[in-house]
């Protein structure tokens, strides 16, 4: 296993991993993947939750500007339904890993799963908190899924998916009981089925 200090000399070729939307009613599950620069330093870089949506934006730009490489993947919510939240998340992972210009080493991921992928690859809980390059990959997907939620907003309006991103939210879930479910509802998850 590789040890703390190694992860260090190695920064150039590991990836920080991590996903958002695996609690929400609907949309996309959405990973990224970053490899920081070891030489440009981003000021602010923590977890995507620790922060307001207008410095995630913001650092969600410097990320993209200066990372070594970074990105995106997805699953939809036919893929959620189809094999879980979970593995859909995973395979949001994969896709976020395979979309880098650069092959990584070894890929740090947030939580306690790991997807399947050609390198090493290790959990780590809490890893948004303590880990750079994760806590930069959860600010990449955390920021590609809310402009997702609000143009799907746009599309489906009175279920406030601009407001709370398909959690579930009072609001969310008064919508569902007036207006029934959507096409971006996941129908695998309980609030939402029983309004099949």
């Amino acid at each position: 296993m590789m040890q703390l200090d190694m992860i260090g000399r190695a920064a150039q070729l590991t990836a920080g991993v991590d996903e958002a939307g695996r609690g929400p009613l609907a949309g996309p599950v959405i990973a990224a993947a970053v490899i920081l620069h070891e030489d440009r330093d981003i000021a602010g870089i923590k977890d995507s939750k620790q922060l307001t949506a207008m410095a995630r934006e913001r650092l969600a730009e410097e990320i993209k500007a200066k990372a070594l490489s970074w990105g995106i993947g997805r699953a939809d919510i036919n893929e959620i339904d189809d094999i879980n939240i979970l593995q859909a998340s995973l395979l949001a992972m994969r896709r976020a890993v395979a979309a880098l210009t650069i092959a990584p080493q070894l890929v740090l991921v947030d939580g306690d799963h790991c997807p399947e992928l050609d390198c090493q690859v290790r959990a780590i809980v809490r890893g948004d908190q303590t880990i750079t390059a994760i806590s930069a990959a959860s600010i990449l997907a955390k920021v590609s899924r809310d402009l997702e939620m609000e143009e799907m907003d746009r599309l489906y309006p009175g279920y406030g998916f601009a407001r709370h991103k398909g959690y579930p939210t009072r609001q969310h879930l008064e919508a569902l009981a007036s207006q029934g479910i959507c096409a971006i509802h996941r129908r695998s998850f309980g609030p939402v089925r029983r309004y099949l």
